[in-house]
């Protein structure tokens, strides 16, 4: 997976703390740790992905104290960043429904 450009938009946009980036960028690491332990089934896989999505929303609060949000430019950051590793998993999830749970 390393050919893989973590949210190579929001590194590349002052308006996102890095450190936040990071913190995005370990949810995503961990997601394809799971997704390398082997094989899991759609519904499981989804699981996962709210999962991570959840702790993604939860952050909505330490970017507006860094005078930042979630909001689009992320959002397609972090989409841009999803679909390749699904990709590469051979896991097919419409976009709408992996992030599901985001509130950005």
């Amino acid at each position: 997976m390393a050919e893989i450009k973590y949210l190579e938009g929001m590194y590349q946009d002052s308006f996102f703390p890095t450190f936040l980036v990071d913190k995005l960028k370990l949810y995503m690491l961990d997601m394809v740790q799971f997704l390398e332990q082997g094989s899991h089934d759609t519904e499981t896989i989804q699981g996962k992905l709210d999962e991570m999505t959840l702790a993604i929303n939860a952050l909505q609060d330490e970017f507006y104290e860094n005078e930042s949000e979630l909001e689009t430019g992320a959002r397609d950051s972090i989409a841009e960043t999803i679909i390749p590793i699904l990709a590469h998993y051979k896991i097919d999830i419409d976009i709408e429904e992996l992030l599901r749970e985001r509130e950005w």
